[in-house]
């Protein structure tokens, strides 16, 4: 028998076409699959597309079944750790993006004064993408990389 682990958290980033964006599919999420959702950011397009960045909790067993109920309700899933990226080389660790990141994604190591990029606390609000003076954290808008 596959262990179930209790807690398990993860942040998606769902794409909503126009017929499937005023349906409750993200509240089906607790009701059908008993997972609970914090919702991170939200938007509608002027052409009720929408795009939504959740953070989902539950048994892990639950999570992948509502995935799998999203993906037939034509949602496109996107790993968050597939939105936001940090350029390794062109980071100057000057920490301006941490006082911009609201899920302390983007962290000081007291240490060495690093900068530590946790993509499994990052929401992709793109804060660190605008603030960032060398350019070094971007977004990633290629629709290739569905899950």
């Amino acid at each position: 028998m596959k262990e179930i682990i209790k807690g398990f958290r993860k942040i998606v980033y769902l794409s909503f076409p126009p017929e499937v964006s005023g349906r409750p599919v993200v509240c089906n999420l607790l009701r059908n699959y008993d997972l609970s959702f914090n919702i991170l950011k939200a938007d509608i397009s002027p052409r009720h597309e929408g795009t939504m960045t959740l953070e989902l909790s539950g048994l892990e067993e639950e999570f992948h079944r509502g995935i799998g109920y999203l993906k037939e309700n034509g949602v496109r899933i996107t790993p968050v750790a597939h939105k936001i990226f940090r350029n390794e080389e062109s980071c100057i660790h000057c920490g301006v993006c941490t006082a911009m990141c609201p899920t302390d994604a983007l962290t000081l190591e007291k240490s060495d004064k690093t900068i530590i990029f946790d993509v499994d606390k990052c929401s992709a609000c793109g804060m660190c993408t605008r603030i960032c003076p060398v350019k070094a954290m971007t977004l990633d808008l290629d629709e290739n990389n569905r899950q």
